[in-house]
């Protein structure tokens, strides 16, 4: 006899993949694309085997009927999808998909469904993205992933709001001393504390990110890997499944993914870029290298408020240290523009605009307690 929790457990798996069932097909009987049709009623498919394999547990666990209905939530996307049609919903069923895409890890006795599962995610997403056309394989097919492209675009982007950070936050931070009426001395010195301190922050939050990337990024390899051993069919229609969605003919998609499921190693890498959204090659980047590049753009942003006080000190400092701030605001406002859409100059008087009120608010609360303490 089954423990309580493990019957609870496999009733609630057993629903939730009939619901899965009833939305795939509720999207096929409204998709007029013969072709999305066909893999909408493959996911159903794989939804109602994977429904069978539960109900077998429970049959076996003593459970002989468990009643279904339809959840509201399923009835609401099914009603939607045959009004405004599947394209309408599929954002949110690739959402929903994406994050039920490792509900089975921590369940071993799911193995044999549990990549599929996976490939269940990238298959949506690949239906509710660009419809693609011709046959593409391997690493080309991860060059062609959103995720893979623009990546300069997203690394000036990182630098930018790094820079920026330790702009803003420092020049606050002395415009607030500043204003309390510290000396010079003390103010260079806690302009140089709050840029080391604030660099070696960013550092290690950066070195944290990406280590515990990496980690994540090679466990599911790894899985990723056990899986092809052990269930290779699986992953082989999975994979067909995405091609096809991506515009692939069906049996160019078959033919395809039997071929890249002949080299384990070409078959681990195509699996990895289009279930995972994973490069191998870069397993998340090198930690150091972060944490080292996101240590200098914080630092180098930090600057610019303390360099006057290195020759100057009093009200001129205050307010050359003010003007070399707004300059470099600026500047960073105009390379923002680079990826916001915006204007160059409205940009750069955004950015100066925030950034001094920012620093104007802090120094007038610093002029405040200093005051008050005095």
């Amino acid at each position: 006899m089954k423990p309580a929790n493990d019957i609870e457990r496999f009733r609630a798996n057993l629903i939730d993949e009939l619901n899965g069932a009833a939305l795939y097909n509720a999207l096929a009987a409204a998709e007029r694309d013969a072709s999305r049709r066909d893999i909408f009623l493959q996911l159903a498919e794989a939804e109602s085997r994977h429904a069978r394999f539960w109900r077998d547990k429970l049959t076996a666990a003593g459970v002989a009927d468990v009643p279904f209905s339809p959840t509201l939530r399923t009835r609401l996307i099914s009603a939607l999808a045959r009004r405004f049609g599947p394209r309408f919903v599929l954002p949110t069923v690739a959402a929903a998909e994406f994050n039920d895409r490792g509900k089975y890890l921590s369940q071993p006795d799911a193995l044999p469904i549990s990549a599929e599962e996976r490939g269940h995610a990238a298959v949506v997403e690949a239906i509710a993205g660009p419809k693609r056309r011709g046959s593409t394989m391997g690493s080309e097919i991860g060059r062609a992933e959103p995720w893979h492209r623009r990546a300069s675009g997203n690394n000036l982007r990182a630098a930018v709001l790094g820079a920026n950070d330790g702009l803003v936050s420092n020049f606050c931070l002395v415009m607030g001393v500043a204003g309390a009426g510290t000396p010079t001395r003390a103010i260079l010195l806690t302009g140089a504390a709050g840029l080391v301190a604030g660099a070696c922050s960013m550092a290690l939050g950066e070195w944290l990110s990406v280590a515990n990337a990496r980690e994540l990024t090679t466990m599911q390899l790894a899985k990723e890997r056990e899986e092809i051993e052990q269930t290779p069919e699986a992953e082989e229609h999975e994979l067909a499944l995405i091609l096809q969605a991506k515009g692939v003919s069906k049996t160019e998609a078959q033919r395809a993914a039997a071929q890249i499921m002949l080299d384990p190693e070409s078959a681990l890498d195509t699996l990895a870029r289009e279930e995972l959204g994973i490069d191998p090659a870069e397993l998340g980047g090198n930690p150091w290298a972060a944490a080292a590049t996101s240590f200098a753009l914080f630092a180098a942003g930090a600057l610019f408020p303390i360099l006057p006080y290195m020759w100057d000190s009093g009200s001129a400092a205050i307010v050359i240290s003010a003007a070399l701030s707004a300059l470099a605001l600026a500047v960073i406002g105009m390379l923002t523009s680079l990826f916001n859409g915006r204007s160059v100059g409205y940009s750069a008087l955004r950015q100066v605009a925030f950034g001094c009120l920012a620093a104007a608010v802090t120094f007038g609360v610093g002029r405040l307690l200093g005051v008050s303490l005095a």
